[in-house]
């Protein structure tokens, strides 16, 4: 049975707040974690209106006291928008205050526009190419193989990274350091067959891995009636739209028929965002899943609900399990 993992961004429903979000964040964590979920992951982004995950870190510390067992990480944490030291510390105090539950997902893109990113980073002269050498520097902050300067908390921890990515970079990054894979086919699955395929070939084995293992991004919209379930994927599919005009939103109400108004190109776009999907009943979800683990050999999918009701969210991610899992709430 492939295993099942919760990405969350903390949405931010129209008419919302970001307080309400990271609250609804922390009971979908209890939630997945008395559904038997393997893992709950907060995504960093930036100047996003409709997202409330941009301090990770901070945001992940609510979610561990409002939970005991279910591992809880980034996924991920943009390196590049950070000294590797910043992210040893802070994910060294999230395993020192939650031991053995905190996994330290690693992407390199910015999570935001370039406007944005040059308000973190102050430049953008770095070599995004440097990101390895970062990811390096940050592990030897936890095995205290930096010299004098030492990440505490963090030096001595067990914490597992991933590396995240939507091109053949983070599979040959992951493959050559003998890390976990993590590709984000929820969004761009275009390059994700062959990213599998460029991981398991390439793979050298770890101290921390001993066989390639991959998770896929993959989203669900599950309810009682196949309408229904339709109708709550319109909201990531509005605010998919609006992102790519350049104008973010909040996650904006379910609109019934969204995309049939929509230029044939801007559908085509949907087709593909959406083609790692399960959007339907329980059943349907089911065999959406078995046919995408049979096709890609996943280890484990990471899915994505983005719902504007809190209330239908949870509820997707109960008939998913009970579908997938054999758990019900």
């Amino acid at each position: 049975m492939v295993k099942l993992s919760v990405l969350d961004l903390a949405p931010i429903p129209q008419g919302s707040n970001a307080g309400e979000a990271l609250r609804s964040a922390a009971d979908l964590a209890a939630t997945a974690e008395r559904l038997g979920f393997t893992r709950y992951w907060m995504a960093e982004h930036h100047s996003m209106p409709g997202i409330a995950s941009a301090a990770t870190a901070v945001a992940l510390a609510y979610v561990g006291s409002r939970t005991a067992t279910i591992r809880i990480g980034s996924g991920g944490v943009m390196l590049p928008n950070h000294a590797p030291l910043v992210i040893a510390e802070q994910f060294g105090t999230l395993e020192s205050l939650f031991p053995g539950r905190i996994d330290l997902g690693l992407g390199r893109a910015p999570g935001t526009d370039q406007a944005a990113a040059y308000a973190m980073r102050r430049s953008m002269t770095t070599d995004e190419n440097q990101f390895p050498n970062d990811v390096v520097e940050l592990m030897r902050y936890f095995t205290g193989e930096n010299g004098r300067v030492r990440a505490i908390p963090g030096e001595g921890l067990d914490i597992p990274i991933y590396i995240l990515g939507s091109s053949l970079f983070g599979a040959q990054l992951a493959a050559a350091l003998g890390l976990p894979y993590a590709f984000a086919s929820h969004f761009a699955p275009q390059m994700m067959m062959q990213a599998i395929d460029v991981y398991r070939q390439r793979f050298q084995p770890s101290k921390q891995l001993a066989e390639p293992y991959v998770m896929l991004g993959f989203n669900a919209f599950v309810a009682d009636s196949a309408e229904e379930a339709e109708l709550l994927s319109t909201s990531i599919q509005q605010a998919f739209v609006a992102l790519r005009t350049g104008q973010p939103v909040q996650l904006p109400p379910p609109q019934a028929g969204f995309a049939d108004g929509l230029p044939m190109q801007a559908r085509a776009i949907l087709d593909s965002v959406l083609s790692c999907s399960a959007i339907g009943t329980p059943e349907m979800a089911r065999d959406a899943v078995d046919a995408f683990v049979q096709r890609t050999g996943a280890d484990e999918l990471i899915v994505t609900s983005q719902i504007f009701d809190p209330a239908k969210r949870l509820r997707s991610y109960e008939l998913l399990a009970g579908a997938v899992l054999g758990r019900a709430d």
